[in-house]
């Protein structure tokens, strides 16, 4: 914000005309102030009554001039929120599937869904990390899953679900810089990579948890 006084004198030793401009940019606001025909004498004291007009003034113009927007907030940003409802369908096709593999999951020590996935990491940037743990689940899991349904029943309207929830928020990206957010997804990778089937088997156990992070994470107005 900046503002600048621009004056312009026209004046002969007989007759002269006088009019000064002060002009805001910013705002596109322009102040003309003439002061008609006046001799040399009166030309030069309203010019300088003028500029001390303009020092006396200047200040509260700019203060009543528009401030420009501030840049809307990253994490304020629509493309980190969920526009469409969890379907009571899905809901329950995923809790069928999520209980049907914890019968068979008998580890205990360990969990892929969880608040230790936002350790160190800002509220606002929860749903870009559920979105990035969504994509790890379904890369290497949901995807040999959906090529062999027969192990669960209805998991490809769920893997395809998730699958377009994750393309609603592509354009989801971090407010700053992410160390944090990518050391505790290597650690969830590295885990799930280490235990092999049985680590597969638990995260489809945890899918109506993951359902449930990523809604509260990507469905309600971000904090800033």
């Amino acid at each position: 914000m900046y503002l600048y006084c621009m004056h312009i004198c026209l004046s002969s030793w007989r007759n002269s005309l006088f009019f000064c401009v002060l002009k805001v940019p910013d705002c596109h606001q322009t102040y003309c102030f003439s002061f008609g025909v006046m001799n040399p004498l009166q030309n030069w004291m309203m010019c300088l009554s003028f500029w001390l007009f303009c020092c006396c003034c200047m200040p509260f113009l700019l203060f009543a001039s528009p401030l420009p927007q501030k840049e809307t907030d990253v994490r304020t940003n629509h493309s980190c929120v969920l526009r469409t409802v969890l379907p009571s369908y899905i809901k329950n096709c995923t809790l069928t599937i999520a209980e049907q593999a914890r019968l068979s999951d008998k580890d205990t020590d360990n969990r892929f869904i969880g608040q230790h996935l936002y350790a160190n990491i800002k509220e606002k940037d929860h749903c870009y990390v559920m979105k990035r743990v969504t994509d790890i689940i379904m890369k290497n899991v949901l995807s040999e899953l959906k090529s062999a349904p027969g192990q669960y029943s209805n998991v490809k309207e769920v893997a395809n679900f998730l699958a377009e929830r994750n393309g609603e928020l592509h354009g989801c990206k971090p407010s700053g810089k992410n160390e944090h957010i990518e050391r505790n997804l290597k650690q969830m990778k590295d885990k799930l990579d280490k235990l092999g089937e049985n680590g597969k088997n638990k995260a489809v156990g945890e899918l109506d948890l993951l359902f449930e992070y990523l809604v509260k994470a990507c469905t309600k107005a971000p904090a800033s």
